[in-house]
């Protein structure tokens, strides 16, 4: 009688004939095929020993597959950067023959019709201006933009560059359509330069994505933002915000330190150190922002807090009003507040957890709490061992406070819209993958809520203030280093470890609150 259920067995037998297959397609290719199957084998490797241990009858808990996830994304990040400079090396020998073909063919090109394909080989003297020629009627389609900023524009395409092929008006400006001809970081500096040379900062040159994933050149008239750009409304609604999250701040202060229910403004002062607390994280998540901000000469709104009876705060949220100059800029302005909050509250958290495990806790809490965050109960574990058998335990302000800063970090750490992760997300992977990743958090936040209602509450702010992505960047096309990349999978990974419980099993197992009746 066979024991092991078939659909692991499916899987298991699938991936390994599917590696199979895999390898032996991506030799015909060479290296790169190689290195695109040790991708596939990155991605797949943590599935393929999870369901072959258990086929195995080994069962691993959900923290040692989180740790594999985290492995298999490390090795997928540093394949893809073997595999960019692999790809670069052959653009570059690519680029070094039709460079020598060109110069070979001498005056033959310029000898040559202008039909499509000699066209190719021609000087580089702006295809679409050599076609708008034949054609003086076509401009009048462009009637945002004047005849002569049109000529200029289509003036800075070249062969060595960006070799257009079509022309189509949009807004205020046009899209560009056509071929990459050399790395996207070098392209758009060229054609940036070129176009600033000849009109000045009148339009924003954007090199982004397309319908068919093909690099297109857009052109739009600049909009300078000034700082100062929320309208009054919005400022009455920020200072409205601001005294809402004092108010919950100082309130979940007061019970902190053990007033449940505050009847004196006098008692308000009580939780007045731990609201402090709660300010400082969020002020250190905004100055590490605009300073990476400024650093990129972006500029953002004014904060819009939101306030938490649960959490004191959830953070807050600023709108980039600014074209992003490219990726890094993104990443960089994102990974800020969230290195800057969490150190800060991990900090806060082992120290508290320290001071607790030599004595000096002032707060009784059941232990059984710890089981609701793989971080905490595992660092918990570490500091306070044995004491975490008990129904109660005793632990210092600073537990809490670091506990519930590293939500707030981690909440805004969430791979969706114009939230920390939903722009570190994009700035790696790009808008396809950010839009899947924003729907399968929402998905995620509806299914919690029959855990936790606090879930609903977020996903609406999500849904409604900040489900969009960021505009398009200047140059969409720039990619990160591989540092960058490593160091966003950490967030997310962190992420992850901090707003999710440990298992029954695995709190058994590290005997958290084993005398409060929850386990068996």
């Amino acid at each position: 009688m066979m024991s092991t259920p078939l659909l692991p067995i499916a899987v298991f037998v699938l991936t390994i004939a599917l590696l199979g297959w895999g390898y032996f397609r991506s030799r015909k290719f060479g290296k790169l095929g190689l290195l695109s199957w040790l991708q596939f084998v990155a991605l797949m490797s943590p599935w393929l020993v999870y369901f072959g241990l258990f086929v195995s009858g080994v069962f691993i808990n959900f923290t040692t597959l989180l740790f594999l996830l985290l492995g298999s994304a490390i090795a997928y990040v540093a394949i893809s950067n073997q595999l960019r400079k692999v790809v670069a090396e052959e653009r570059s020998a690519i680029e070094q023959k039709l460079k020598q073909d060109l110069a070979s063919s001498g005056d033959r090109s310029n000898s040559a019709n202008n039909s499509p394909d000699n066209l190719a080989n021609s000087p580089p003297i702006a295809p679409i201006a050599l076609a708008m020629s034949q054609d003086k009627m076509q401009l009048k389609m462009f009637k945002a933009v004047p005849a002569e900023d049109m000529k200029l524009m289509q003036g800075i395409f070249g062969i060595e560059t960006y070799y257009v092929t079509e022309t189509i008006p949009y807004q205020e400006g046009a899209i560009f359509k056509g071929n990459l001809r050399g790395e996207p970081d070098v392209v758009h500096a060229r054609l940036t330069k070129s176009l600033s040379d000849r009109l000045g900062d009148k339009y924003n040159l954007f090199l982004v994505e397309g319908q068919d994933r093909k690099p297109v050149v857009i052109m739009l008239p600049s909009r300078v933002s000034t700082i100062d750009n929320n309208t009054i409304p919005q400022k009455v609604l920020i200072a409205v915000l601001i005294v809402a999250n004092g108010y919950t701040a100082l309130n979940l202060g007061a019970l902190v330190a053990g007033v449940p229910v505050v009847q004196t403004p006098q008692e308000y002062f009580v939780g007045l150190p731990f609201a402090l607390g709660i300010g400082a994280i969020l002020g250190l998540r905004e100055l590490a922002m605009r300073l990476m901000a400024k650093k990129y000469k972006v500029t953002m709104s004014l904060p819009f807090l939101l306030p938490s009876s649960q959490l004191g705060s959830f953070g807050a949220f600023s709108r980039i009003s600014s074209p992003l100059p490219n990726r890094t800029a993104l990443f960089d302005i994102a990974i800020a507040p969230a290195l800057a909050s969490g150190l800060l509250s991990l900090i806060l958290l082992l120290v508290g957890l320290r001071l607790s495990a030599i004595g000096i806790g002032s707060i009784d809490i059941p232990s059984q709490i710890f089981q609701a965050s793989v971080l905490a109960g595992t660092l918990a574990k570490i500091f306070l061992g044995e004491a975490l058998h008990a129904s109660f335990i005793s632990i210092h302000p600073l537990v809490i406070l670091g506990w519930l800063g590293s939500a707030i970090t981690a909440l805004n750490l969430m791979p969706a819209g114009q939230l920390d992760g939903g722009r570190i997300v994009q700035s790696i992977y790009g808008r396809r993958t950010t839009s899947w990743t924003t729907v399968l958090t929402l998905i995620f936040l509806v299914i919690a809520t029959v855990i936790n209602p606090l879930a609903l509450y977020w996903g609406g702010i999500i849904l409604i203030l900040l489900r969009d992505l960021e505009r398009p960047m200047l140059n969409e096309f720039s990619e990160l280093d591989g540092d960058r990349e490593a160091l966003g999978v950490v967030a997310l990974f962190w992420m992850l470890i901090t707003l999710l419980p440990l298992t029954s099993g695995v709190a058994e197992r590290l005997g958290i609150g084993s005398g409060g009746g929850l386990l068996p």
